[in-house]
């Protein structure tokens, strides 16, 4: 099985990429299993520049496969906030709760049916070469939470097309349509077309 290290301190996180590439032969290892211990200063001004200054920083520490994502969630009437300020959008020792109360409160003065937002993902791969995978899912913010699964937003984040949020959605359902799961299967036929030509390349020889 092969192993890629995830640039992530977020447990929720870890736990979500791991049981959707496990099946597919892939072994996700910790930032903390590798002896990096620090944080990694956010400071791209997109989510694709966060996810390649997370990846690269530990890459030059491990020299081995890395795996980072920078998601964020992009309210329409709020002109894209929280955006890139997404996991420190209420601070930064907010739990999720804070964060949703937050929104909420900016979003009173606006109808309900107005309250419009996208969820974005956008992966970087370094394994001596970068490569990028983005994934992105419409929805609306609800005012009340609804479901038990799922972190972050998913109470909250409901798919008008299926009558549900993400947190009433089973993992593996959600996996298939979300912002992140959607990323991970570009990810994964990546891997997989890679895995295809080594075999034919070693065929060959």
């Amino acid at each position: 099985m092969k192993r890629i290290v995830l640039a992530t301190h977020n447990e929720d996180k870890f736990c979500e990429l791991k049981t959707i590439l496990q099946p597919h032969g892939y072994a996700l290892i910790s930032m903390s299993e590798t002896g990096f211990t620090g944080d990694i200063a956010e400071t791209g001004n997109s989510y694709r520049e966060n996810a390649y200054i997370k990846a690269k920083t530990l890459y030059d520490f491990c020299q081995c496969p890395v795996l980072a994502d920078d998601t964020g969630l992009s309210i329409d009437l709020l002109d894209g906030a929280p955006g890139l300020h997404t996991a420190r959008f209420a601070g930064i020792e907010s739990s999720y709760a804070d964060k949703i109360e937050a929104i909420w409160k900016l979003l009173q003065p606006y109808p309900r049916d107005q309250w419009t937002a996208t969820f974005h993902c956008e992966l970087c791969y370094i394994d001596g070469d970068v490569h990028y995978f983005s994934g992105q899912i419409k929805g609306l913010i609800l005012d009340e939470k609804k479901g038990s699964n799922g972190f972050g937003y998913d109470p909250v984040f409901y798919i008008p097309e299926l009558g549900v949020t993400t947190a009433e959605m089973l993992p593996e359902e959600k996996n298939k349509i979300s912002h992140r799961g959607r990323a991970l299967a570009k990810f994964v036929r990546f891997l997989n077309n890679e895995s295809l030509l080594l075999e034919q390349y070693d065929e060959e020889r």
